[in-house]
């Protein structure tokens, strides 16, 4: 009998000490309280984004036509004004000469209309048509050349190829896609935060981004903010810009924005 009542207090002691142990475990107080979440919580927060180019641009044919010349290839630099796409412009400059000749012949004809009004031999109607066709003349060419000028496709910024759609001897339609340029000398940093932080984020607003690829924290700061919530994902686009410019970047590279405590 006392083996047993001994077993009992020895079996209600260990309970006790058990329940104790848990009540202490769930006290806050003496619990470590876990960290808070977003901008200006106290702690600091983290985005994901990823490096985009303010200047590129998928280039394509205004014209159909037989490319003759695609002087730059991928990763290649070209400057501003180069000439990245030479088409055969044959036929249309000869449609332009045609159509130049025929504006010179609608002048004499017109200057020729004018004496005769002077002397009275023809009428004023004689006139007018002889100005219309000249006029028409002038349209026509003046389309020929807005075509001849589509045969030379330069570049509209300094950049580099990132991809060549299309190679020389081909012969492409109209809306075609050519080539495919970047500057990667003016990048912006594109994230997506949550649409909880859109009241504490303020164009101005200093943070670092760190590419994955450089593992090196760079300064940057926010530029704009998006115009709408992506009402699936709860999320808001942030456009920030680097401080100072940095070599070695690329369009396309990702990392992590580090936001510190909002003011």
């Amino acid at each position: 009998m006392q083996r047993f009542i001994g077993l009992c207090w020895a079996v209600c002691w260990v309970g006790a000490v058990g329940a104790a142990q848990a009540v202490t475990a769930a006290d806050p107080l003496t619990s470590p309280s876990p960290p808070a979440e977003g901008v200006g919580a106290g702690t600091a927060a983290e985005a994901r984004g990823v490096l985009r180019a303010r200047d590129q641009a998928l280039l394509s044919s205004e014209l159909a036509g037989r490319i003759l010349e695609l002087p730059f290839r991928e990763g290649e630099r070209f400057s501003q004004g180069a000439m990245l796409v030479r088409f055969d412009c044959s036929a249309y400059q000869a449609q332009l000469n045609a159509a130049q000749a025929a504006g010179r012949a609608a002048r004499e004809e017109l200057a020729h209309k004018k004496q005769l009004a002077a002397l009275n031999s023809v009428g004023r109607f004689e006139v007018s048509l002889a100005e219309a066709r000249q006029a028409q003349a002038q349209a026509e060419a003046q389309v020929y050349q807005v075509q001849v000028k589509r045969c030379n496709i330069v570049a509209p910024f300094d950049g580099q190829v990132v991809q060549r759609r299309a190679q020389p001897h081909e012969s492409v339609a109209a809306g075609t896609p050519l080539l495919e340029v970047v500057d990667n000398r003016s990048l912006e940093i594109h994230l997506l935060v949550p649409s909880s932080w859109l009241g504490k984020l303020v164009p101005g607003q200093a943070f670092s981004f760190t590419p994955d690829e450089t593992g090196q924290p760079l300064a940057a700061s926010i530029k704009r903010l998006g115009a709408r919530i992506d009402e699936g994902s709860q999320t808001l686009l942030l456009i920030g810009e680097l401080n100072q410019p940095v070599t070695g970047l690329l369009t396309g590279m990702s990392g992590s924005a580090h936001f510190a405590d909002a003011p």
